[in-house]
């Protein structure tokens, strides 16, 4: 077994005591890079007061554990461990960044009270075969709060079996949605969270079974305004502007025929 524990951190940083003692120097600390280093286990790291950054990603890791401490902790990598729920992580105001991806998370949530939070990786987690990744209302409810602060602007879903992503349109703040790889197939439930998401400029759905419907691309440029990559493509102001004028031209033949035809109509009762 591997912990991560204050002697280990003093020892690969190769900390030799000169004017200041192990605790002095650990307090004042703020990046500490662990990753790959075959540890399973998070022991009490309190002493570092100033933490901001923490890299323990490629680990065997299975729980979020002692963390309370570092309350000015702002980037959290813990990619690729073995974890399974999502918790523990209330007391860390000051994280701006989130990195779970590659773990065996099928629930999103513990992450109220994250009101710095603005970005959330959860992409790629080892479900059983034939779940999809879920997320708590309460937390999703949580992310979309802190509007009048910061709010979660980018969050990347990537690869997790999602068939709906229309509980998304809570997060009216968020910039960047990347869900490449999933299983979401109608473009009205896109249509309607893209009415919903007005600062969403980018936004990734390769991959998905939605995307080889007819007219799939010309009809979400045509619903969102904000919008200016849609599968890692640029939109153009010409292509937006192109549709824009299709889609007027289209309207107004459709009025024209039923003026037309309700005139017909008339004509005929009068006739009668």
């Amino acid at each position: 077994m591997v912990r991560l524990t204050l002697d280990l951190i003093a020892k690969s940083n190769n900390f030799k005591p000169r004017k200041e003692t192990t605790s002095q120097y650990l307090k004042k600390i703020t990046h500490i890079n662990f990753s790959d280093k075959n540890i399973d286990a998070i022991e009490d790291l309190s002493l570092c007061k100033n933490l901001s950054v923490l890299y323990l990603y490629d680990n065997r890791i299975s729980q979020i554990t002692n963390l309370n401490y570092a309350t000015n902790l702002t980037h959290l990598y813990l990619q690729n461990n073995c974890i399974s729920c999502i918790e523990n992580l209330r007391s860390l105001r000051k994280l701006e960044k989130l990195y779970l991806g590659g773990n065996y998370i099928a629930v999103i949530e513990g992450l109220e009270g994250l009101e710095g939070l603005r970005e959330l990786h959860v992409e790629s987690q080892r479900l059983p075969l034939g779940e999809k990744l879920l997320f708590d209302p309460r937390t999703l409810h949580s992310l979309a709060l802190f509007f009048l602060q910061k709010s979660l602007s980018t969050l990347n879903i990537s690869n997790n079996n999602i068939d709906d992503i229309r509980d998304l349109e809570i997060l009216e703040n968020l910039n960047q949605l990347i869900a490449v790889n999933n299983q979401v197939l109608h473009v009205k439930d896109l249509e309607f969270l893209l009415n919903k998401l007005i600062k969403l400029w980018k936004m990734d759905l390769n991959g998905n079974p939605v995307c080889l419907r007819p007219k799939y691309r010309d009809r979400l440029i045509l619903v969102s305004k904000s919008l200016e990559f849609l599968d890692g493509k640029e939109i153009k102001n010409m292509e937006r502007q192109f549709l824009m004028n299709w889609k007027a031209s289209k309207d107004a033949r459709k009025i024209s025929k039923k003026r037309n035809s309700k005139n017909e109509e008339d004509s005929l009762s009068e006739g009668i």
